[in-house]
């Protein structure tokens, strides 16, 4: 059964449930209310009745004319009255054959009693009067609220069930379409993602805030199982490429030394050759197992506070060390008071190497102009900037510039590996970020990062 049909059924029910209870309970309480207050009608006219009849006193003209005044008469009125009364010979007395028995029974033990037949009520009660002479007196009638007003009740409420219950099924369905629709959307979106494209994301509603959860979290979950998927291929398949390369000049060097006898020299510049080739060999090992490692979803990592103005001026620090020539402006004017605004949750040496590896290129292909880093807070984000005024990107090639050992056709006199930009997407991805670039051919590039603030408390 589908999940939209099994919301259907389950609202319908519970809503149909209820109302049903609720009218059932509407109805019963008036109907029991009809007959207590009808009961309590008959009481009052069956003492009234045998006061005026049976105690000829000046106060029973009194109750007569009252009774007349204020007691309207009811439909099918009947009174019986019978005086002088033996109580044990009450119920086999032939003038009460029309009675239920059970009904003179008990107003012989209880003194007073109800019975209803039909549409016809009835009440009985043993009446003494002032010279300790019993009489029994009995008064029925037809109520014509439970006859009239009742069924008029009945068929309203059955109207009004009939109406709720056609409000209730479109309500529901349209209720559980606005809650599943999206769902549904989730499902089908998800069967379409496999392997070979996992770059899709699912669409985040703006209004539903589960779904607008659910939505984020899979894209996150998408994120994380594409950084992992492409790093095992980019590692299988560059591996095999990038590795080929030193050990094929490795191996041709080392058969030429041995094919025949030669000078210590030409040992010397062979060896040297082949110590070149191993250096750059370890350097590409080393780049991919660390390209490798940062596919995962960061649980390997330890994370902790760390403070992102701090970290610039580390990654300052250490980029000029490389490049002596490097040119770094900071702009910490949109800076918090609150520092804690600053700190972010990570690892401190994978952001470290992050940063430092985008300021690089950005210094590597400025050629000595200013690099600019800029930090700020912004809507629960830590934002970092760096803009060069370099050589930039051919606007064809941006979308290969995260594939590991791509390079841009305009770099071939920058030294490199390709490998900087994607290590450090893989980074900012673990750390729940998002890492753009935008460039323009011989203008520059601006490299923005984006971390969620760490929710730190005073």
């Amino acid at each position: 059964m589908k999940l939209q049909n099994k919301i259907i059924y389950i609202l319908l029910t519970a809503f149909l449930g209820y109302t049903l209870l609720f009218s059932g309970f509407i109805y019963y309480s008036i109907s029991r209310f009809a007959f207590t207050d009808f009961y309590k009608r008959l009481e009052i006219r069956a003492i009234a009745t045998a006061k005026i009849e049976l105690e000829k006193q000046n106060d029973s003209n009194v109750v007569q004319q009252l009774r007349q005044d204020y007691l309207e008469p009811l439909a099918n009125e009947k009174l019986f009255i019978l005086e002088n009364i033996d109580i044990k010979d009450v119920v086999k007395d032939s003038q009460l054959n029309e009675y239920n028995r059970s009904f003179l029974q008990e107003i012989v033990e209880k003194g007073i009693a109800t019975f209803s037949h039909q549409e016809s009520f009835y009440y009985g009660t043993l009446y003494s009067t002032p010279d300790q002479k019993n009489h029994l007196v009995i008064i029925s009638a037809e109520n014509y609220f439970i006859t009239h007003h009742i069924a008029y009740l009945r068929n309203l409420i059955f109207t009004s069930l009939v109406i709720a219950f056609l409000l209730i099924v479109l309500f529901t369905v349209m209720f559980s379409r606005k809650i599943i629709e999206p769902i549904q959307n989730i499902i089908q979106k998800t069967k379409k993602i496999g392997s070979e494209n996992l770059h899709m994301r699912l669409e985040v509603p703006v209004s539903n805030d589960s779904v607008r959860e659910l939505a984020k979290t899979f894209n996150d979950m998408l994120n994380r199982l594409e950084t992992s998927f492409e790093t095992q291929k980019n590692f299988i398949s560059n591996a095999s490429h990038e590795l080929n390369t030193p050990l094929t000049s490795i191996i041709g060097e080392a058969d030429v030394s041995l094919s025949k006898l030669r000078k210590p020299q030409e040992y010397v510049e062979s060896l040297q050759a082949i110590l070149g080739e191993a250096e750059k060999l370890q350097k590409k090992v080393q780049a991919l197992l660390l390209l490798a490692q940062t596919g995962f979803d960061g649980k390997r990592q330890k994370f902790g506070k760390v403070r992102m103005d701090q970290l610039i001026l580390d990654v300052k620090e250490t980029v000029e060390k490389i490049q002596f020539k490097s040119k770094i402006c900071l702009d910490f004017s949109l800076l918090p008071e609150n520092p804690l605004l600053l700190k972010v949750l990570g690892n401190e040496q994978l952001l470290h190497l992050a940063v430092s590896n985008i300021v690089l290129n950005a210094c590597k292909y400025s050629d000595g102009k200013p690099v600019n880093i800029a930090l700020a807070v912004v809507d629960g984000e830590i934002i970092v900037i760096v803009k060069d005024n370099g050589i930039g990107i051919p606007p064809d090639e941006k979308e290969y510039i995260f594939d590991p050992y791509f390079r841009a056709s305009n770099t071939k006199n920058y030294e490199g590996y390709g490998i900087g930009l994607p290590l450090a997407r893989n980074i900012i991805r673990i750390h729940d970020g998002e890492l753009r670039i935008n460039s323009i051919l011989e203008e520059g590039t601006t490299v923005e990062i984006r971390l969620p603030k760490g929710d730190f408390v005073l």
